[in-house]
């Protein structure tokens, strides 16, 4: 079964939704946050990367970006902007971008399924990031940013939810970036929460693996210090928006790296195909499974790793950023742990293959490498198989908006 719990949410009047409502704080840096949320006062960022309103030398991680995150919660509270629901409800949460359209549902689920692997994850965490997200909930009583799940596609939960997408939504706005939000508030919601206790037997993490550990880490905090627990409270639930598998779009998570480890451009191509086979005048996108486009000194290069790919034992070794990583990036590029060394940086696939000519023509980057969309599929086959995915292999799009509901803890 899957605990799909109603919450009183805290949420913008809908009046003021669209200047609240703001992207993820973690698909954007502190300059770009900054410049997001420059003039505009009722914008989320300055509770979700609250660092933007204090001088720019106070680090990101430092106490007092979380009391200002804190201050900034309370102030959007006490003007009205944000207000708590008198009532529990679920929320059908739609987004468009262009034709696609995926509609999931936004609710609290179980602290406890997430600890137990009944919510399966696919990613290691860093522990800095964990520390501020945590942090960040505990000082602020909320959780201010939904983690993304999906699970297998129920007819019945479909069919539920369609009812529900043709009554009076919300919500109904376009962001400045042209994705469509609009979200129902369901308070008579016993029909979804039975079929998800009857028809979903586990839920997979697509993105927000922080926020979920983050979650947990919370509630064992908040569990140890109180003086009694009876695992009714709201830190023993964490805030998430769920979406149907058949629904989803991955786009591709592309690397680059800054240096070519003193090797000269022509060097490091001879030296990478003798490791794998190479073909000029490649496109910018790999056409096919078991394929990466590499971009070095002003040209596209074809990498096919089909052959190193049959060599590999689980589903997580065969993914193309597993081989590449395996093969090219570590032991020719010195890329020894994607996760912390500080010379590769990924590029969601939402920003094209430009952003790649870019940083490499601009001498910013050495190298570029883009990658083929992971499946759906080969993300669940790793997370029912106990795995871990390479580090940012996949980019969904498009992204939830924070604050469309919160979770309050008090």
């Amino acid at each position: 079964m899957s605990i799909l719990r109603p919450f009183r949410a805290l949420r913008p009047t809908p009046e003021r939704v669209a200047e609240v409502a703001a992207v993820p704080y973690d698909v954007v840096d502190r300059k770009e946050a900054f410049e997001l949320a420059h003039g505009k006062p009722l914008s989320f960022l300055h509770v979700s990367r609250a660092e933007i309103d204090l001088p720019s030398d106070v680090d990101p991680y430092d106490q007092q970006v979380y009391a200002q995150a804190a201050k900034n919660l309370a102030h959007l509270i006490s003007q009205g902007v944000l207000i708590a629901d008198s009532e529990p409800a679920v929320y059908v949460y739609q987004l468009q971008m262009g034709e696609h359209i995926q509609t999931g549902i936004a609710a609290t689920f179980s602290v406890d399924e997430y600890d137990s692997g009944q919510i399966k994850k696919h990613e290691k965490t860093r522990k800095a990031k964990e520390d501020d997200r945590t942090n960040h909930i505990i000082t602020t009583k909320a959780q201010t940013g939904p983690v993304f799940l999906t699970y297998r596609a129920v007819p019945e939960i479909d069919s539920l939810v369609t009812k529900i997408t043709q009554t009076e939504p919300l919500y109904n706005f376009t962001a400045e970036d042209g994705i469509r939000h609009t979200a129902w508030k369901v308070t008579d919601c016993e029909a979804l929460v039975k079929a998800f206790a009857e028809k979903v037997p586990v839920q997979y993490i697509a993105d927000g693996h922080h926020r979920a550990a983050s979650a947990s880490r919370t509630r064992a905090k908040l569990r140890d210090e109180a003086s009694e627990w009876t695992g009714n409270e709201s830190a023993n639930y964490f805030l998430a928006v769920t979406f149907p598998d058949n629904q989803l779009k991955i786009l591709a998570y592309n690397r680059v790296v800054a240096d070519l480890q003193g090797r000269s451009a022509a060097e490091m191509l001879a030296a990478i195909k003798t490791v794998v086979p190479i073909r000029d005048n490649a496109p910018a996108e790999p056409s096919q499974d078991g394929h990466v486009s590499m971009y070095l000194d002003h040209q596209w290069y074809d990498l096919d790793l089909h052959e190193l790919k049959n060599k590999a034992a689980t589903p997580a070794d065969k993914l193309d950023a597993a081989v590449l990583q395996e093969n090219v990036l570590a032991p020719l590029l010195g890329i020894g742990d994607p996760r912390t060394d500080e010379r590769i940086d990924f590029v969601g696939g939402i920003r094209g293959t430009g952003e790649l000519v870019k940083r490499v023509d601009s001498g910013k980057m050495a190298i570029a490498f883009s990658m083929r969309p992971v499946s759906l599929g080969e993300l669940m086959d790793i997370a029912d198989a106990g795995q871990i995915m390479p580090p940012k292999s996949t980019w969904f799009e498009p992204k939830l908006r924070d604050s469309i509901v919160n979770h309050d803890l008090r």
